[in-house]
C-alpha cells in the first residue's frame, strides 16, 4: 500500500472510531429534548446563539481531555494496555445499555443534571452564563464521554510521531463533526423534535450502539492481548 493511502486509511480509521464511539453518548437528538426543556420558549436567534457557544465549548472540552489525557495516565502510572482493556469494557457496557434502551432519552446522568438545574430556581444568571454548565457538561457531554475520550486518547498513540499526528487529526475531525451535529440539533431543537419520530431516531441509534459494542470489545482485546502475552512470558 502506498504511503498516501496508508495515511488516509489511518485518518479515516480514527475518525470513524471516535465518531462511532461518541455519537451514542452525546446523542444530539435526545440531548436536544433536554435542551429544549431547559431553554423553554425563546426566539430562534436565542437557540442559534446558544447552540453555537455549546458547539464551540464541546470542541474545546474534548480537545482538552484529549491533550491532557496521556499526561493524566502517565501521572498515575497507568499503562496503555490497562487503559485499553478497562476503557473497552466501559464502552462495551455503555453500548449494551444503549442496545437495551427502550427510547431515545439520554442516559440518567444527563436527565438528573437537567432536573437539578430546573429545580434550583435560585440559580441566577442568563442562559449564556449556563452555556458550559449545564448545557455543555453534563447535558451534551457527560462523564461517560470523558471515560471514552481518555480511552481514545490512549488508543491514538502510534509507533511513529507522524502517524500519531494523523490519528490525532482524525479524532479531532470527528469531534468537530459531532459538535456540528450538536449545533444543528440544538439550534433547531423545536423544529426537529416535531419532525423526526422517536422510533426512527432510536432505530438509527440501535445500529450505532451495536457497532459501538463491537468497537468496545475490540479495544478491550487490544489491551488484553499484550497483558496475556506478558503473563505467559513470565510463567
Amino acid at each position: 500500500m502506498s504511503e498516501p493511502w496508508r495515511v488516509l486509511l489511518l485518518l479515516w480509521k480514527h475518525f470513524a472510531l471516535t465518531f462511532s464511539a461518541l455519537l451514542p453518548l452525546i446523542n444530539p437528538l435526545g440531548s436536544a429534548l433536554i435542551f429544549l426543556g431547559l431553554v423553554g420558549s425563546a426566539p430562534p436567534q436565542v437557540y442559534r446563539a446558544l447552540a453555537r457557544r455549546i458547539a464551540i465549548n464541546t470542541v474545546l472540552f474534548f480537545a482538552v481531555i484529549d491533550l491532557v489525557g496521556s499526561t493524566i495516565l502517565a501521572f498515575f502510572g497507568i499503562s496503555l494496555p490497562i487503559v485499553q482493556f478497562s476503557g473497552g469494557l466501559v464502552i462495551a457496557a455503555m453500548a449494551w445499555s444503549l442496545l437495551n434502551q427502550k427510547d431515545i432519552q439520554p442516559n440518567a446522568e444527563k436527565i438528573q443534571a437537567a432536573a437539578a438545574v430546573a429545580e434550583e430556581s435560585e440559580i441566577s444568571g442568563t442562559l449564556e452564563q449556563k452555556a458550559f454548565y449545564p448545557f455543555t457538561f453534563p447535558v451534551t457531554a457527560g462523564p461517560g464521554c470523558i471515560v471514552v475520550m481518555l480511552t481514545l486518547s490512549a488508543h491514538v498513540r502510534q509507533g511513529r510521531i507522524s502517524d500519531t499526528v494523523v490519528a490525532q487529526t482524525g479524532t479531532m475531525l470527528a469531534v468537530i463533526l459531532l459538535s456540528g451535529t450538536v449545533y444543528l440539533s440544538y439550534a433547531y431543537a423545536p423544529r426537529i423534535t416535531r419532525s423526526i419520530s422517536p422510533s426512527t431516531a432510536h432505530g438509527i441509534l440501535r445500529v450505532i450502539a451495536f457497532i459501538l459494542l463491537c468497537i468496545g470489545v475490540q479495544i478491550a482485546w487490544n489491551g488484553l492481548a499484550p497483558l496475556l502475552i506478558s503473563v505467559i512470558h513470565q510463567a
